[in-house]
């Protein structure tokens, strides 16, 4: 466990979806009404922005988490699986006689697939005034999902104002998301996220319309095929790194993660979307989110092919 980051620190702030998921490994899935045994299991946190915070945390970085969870056990144990990660929750709003997003995912490896069933959070959403200007004002990243539209948007528009980069994980087509695209540093998209967008299965007719939008780095992740991306003008068709597979919960956000922190780093787009692509790959390993979220040691084993 990293040490709890001490009042004050933020070098990236995160805005979005937190969650609990109870994951539980079966060689095929059940029929209806029977009993059926699962293999391995796992309780973790989950959710696309709270799990890209605590690996960028398990990768050096003192992070900054707001989101909503409900004041019953799961809302706990959701902010002692970010602090666990030295992810500060000062930005974490309880909402009282609240109900906190949880899911239960069934995880079929033979098959290449998982099934999940959630139940989204009761309470009031996050709202502008909410967010800790102050922390935002000292972070060096913006990061967001999207979730919250309006806080979202707020926060982005004032990392902007602050010269703050703004990353986007843009998992959803929903309400502000495009806005948001004219606000972000780094746009990329899910394929269902492009297909809503476009109409169709054209993901680089997807990245032309949100390049449009402002952005210096959008893209479309693809799932075992990759992703493809636009950045400066040149097409970037990243590959899956090939293993076996044993959950894919959690890999899109630890991609985004990467991609985040090679961000931080100052690199080049390419070399942003191959550590991505191996983050999540690394990622894959493991049953649930985080628990392969790669060592900072394994990073940097990593990176240094690139030198």
């Amino acid at each position: 466990m990293r040490d709890t980051p001490a009042p004050g620190d933020c070098e990236v702030f995160g805005l979005g979806q937190c969650s609990l998921d109870y994951l539980g490994v079966a060689e095929a899935y059940p029929p209806p009404d029977v009993k059926y045994e699962l293999g391995q299991t796992a309780v973790q946190g989950g959710g696309p922005a709270a799990t890209a915070l605590a690996a960028l945390a398990r990768w050096g970085y003192d992070c900054h988490f707001a989101g909503v969870v409900g004041d019953d056990p799961v809302g706990a144990l959701i902010a002692d699986s970010l602090r666990i990660e030295g992810v500060s929750t000062a930005g974490l709003k309880v909402r009282e006689k609240g109900i906190s997003q949880l899911a239960f995912i069934c995880v079929e490896p033979a098959a290449g697939r998982r099934t999940i069933f959630w139940k989204r959070p009761t309470g009031p959403i996050l709202l502008p005034e909410e967010i800790d200007l102050a922390a935002l004002k000292r972070a060096r990243l913006f990061y967001t999902d999207g979730l919250f539209s309006a806080a979202a948007l707020f926060g982005a528009r004032q990392a902007k104002a602050a010269g703050i980069p703004v990353v986007v994980d843009a998992g959803t087509l929903r309400e502000g998301m495009l806005d948001l695209a004219s606000l972000a540093d780094v746009f990329i998209a899910s394929e269902p996220f492009a297909r809503a967008l476009v109409g169709g299965e054209d993901p680089q007719a997807a990245c032309r319309i949100l390049a449009g939008l402002g952005p210096a780095l959008v893209g479309v992740t693809l799932g075992k095929r990759g992703s493809i991306a636009l950045a400066g003008g040149e097409w970037i068709e990243q590959r899956a790194y090939p293993v076996t597979v044993l959950d894919t919960t959690g890999c899109g956000d630890i991609f985004h993660a990467g991609v985040a922190y090679g961000f931080l780093q100052g690199w080049e787009a390419r070399r942003c979307l191959d550590l991505g692509a191996w983050a999540a790959a690394e990622a894959s390993l493991q049953l649930g989110g985080r628990a392969g979220i790669p060592t900072l040691a394994a990073l940097q084993g990593h990176c240094g092919h690139w030198t």
